[in-house]
């Protein structure tokens, strides 16, 4: 019976582990899209870009590679960094170059702590938490402006200069975002991270505007918090956070210490959205490559299968993703962990927990 609906997703296993995880997901993917009766299926497409093909072409993608991109509903990626290839030119050759070109503004960040997982936090143990970091994706930071100059001066003379860009435009869509996605929490709360007091332009910027933003929001709880007090605050006082936004750099570091709070990296899933659908958005861990445990099927799966159930609800698969996200917690729950988070499971064994949860879960349904 063909299925009702059929998403079209380009696959970018990429570096490292990043071809392990994707596979994982894949997976538990394709057994939700068996068992739901013919209402989806999935239809990939794997592209071999990464730094092996930069070994052989001199370049980290296909140079047509975005418009072949285009016609895809989602990209699921996987890790991106082998020696091979410097880390700034595999990152700005793929990774950032399909979010920036796709306008992927748009990056949440959930933090999960999942059952059977031991937190470094000990308020942990005791407290339910739960937050999204949200991160603008566009610019800030990360804007790839700048350039370097005057070596020609000699050894010790060269200038590199490294600005950041923030927008009107910029800081208020990923600032309302943060808001509309605060409004379907339990707790309607957006934190907002600068640090304005020594960059007084645009971090003044971005704190006139969340201002403005929060004025229309009356049903939702704010705050301004500088980074380094934000730091401080994930692990003194995590139970006061729902949705915390920030900049591009600032978001990036902030959502690897949730990760780290809850466990490990491994278990950290991302999407990176064009919120307007002009392009297709990409799903991804947080991890990196890993070459250190590479090729040995020992990586944590569960960060890719997390982004997994982000894609769900990306497609309108709502429930299809809380069960995703279910199962994973029946895993862990039963002692299904990697040894990052203590355990002595294989990815395989992982995935196959999570896969079993899964389907007792929608037979039981």
């Amino acid at each position: 019976m063909a299925a009702t609906k059929v998403f079209k997703i380009a696959a970018i296993p990429a570096d490292g582990v990043g071809r392990e995880v994707v596979e994982a997901g894949r997976t538990v993917l394709d057994t939700l899209a068996e068992q739901s009766g013919g209402k989806f299926a999935f239809d990939w497409t794997e592209f071999n870009w990464g730094s092996d093909y930069y070994a052989a072409h001199g370049v980290m993608m296909d140079p047509q590679g975005l418009e072949q991109l285009k016609a895809f509903d989602a990209i699921y990626f996987g890790a991106v960094g082998w020696e091979n290839v410097p880390d700034h030119v595999s990152l700005w050759g793929l990774r950032l170059n399909i979010t920036q070109n796709f306008d992927q503004w748009a990056n949440i960040r959930p933090v999960k702590f999942l059952p059977g997982i031991t937190s470094p936090l000990r308020k942990a143990d005791d407290t339910e938490l739960d937050w999204i970091v949200v991160r603008e994706n566009s610019e800030g930071e990360y804007a790839g402006l700048g350039g370097r100059n005057l070596s020609g001066r000699g050894p010790g003379n060269e200038v590199a200069i490294q600005s950041s860009l923030f927008t009107d435009k910029g800081c208020e869509r990923i600032i309302r975002f943060a808001f509309d996605l605060a409004r379907t929490r339990t707790v309607k709360k957006v934190s907002s991270v600068t640090k304005s007091n020594a960059q007084q332009y645009g971090m003044v910027l971005w704190d006139e505007v969340f201002a403005r933003v929060a004025a229309e929001y009356p049903d939702v709880a704010t705050e301004s918090v500088l980074v380094d007090a934000m730091s401080a605050k994930f692990i003194l006082h995590p139970e006061e956070l729902s949705v915390v936004v920030a900049s591009n750099l600032n978001a990036d570091i902030l959502s690897d210490l949730g990760s780290a709070l809850a466990g490990s990296l491994g278990l950290a899933a991302s999407a990176n959205l064009n919120p307007e659908r002009r392009f297709p958005s990409m799903f991804e861990p947080v991890h990196g490559s890993a070459p250190d445990i590479a090729g040995q099927g020992i990586s944590n799966p569960i960060g890719a299968i997390a982004s997994a159930a982000l894609m769900l609800d990306h497609f309108g698969l709502a429930d299809e993703a809380r069960a995703v996200e279910a199962a994973i917690e029946a895993a862990t729950a039963q002692g299904a962990l990697t040894r990052d988070v203590g355990g002595k499971a294989v990815t395989s064994e992982v995935t196959h927990a999570i896969v079993q949860a899964l389907s007792s879960a929608l037979i039981t349904a």
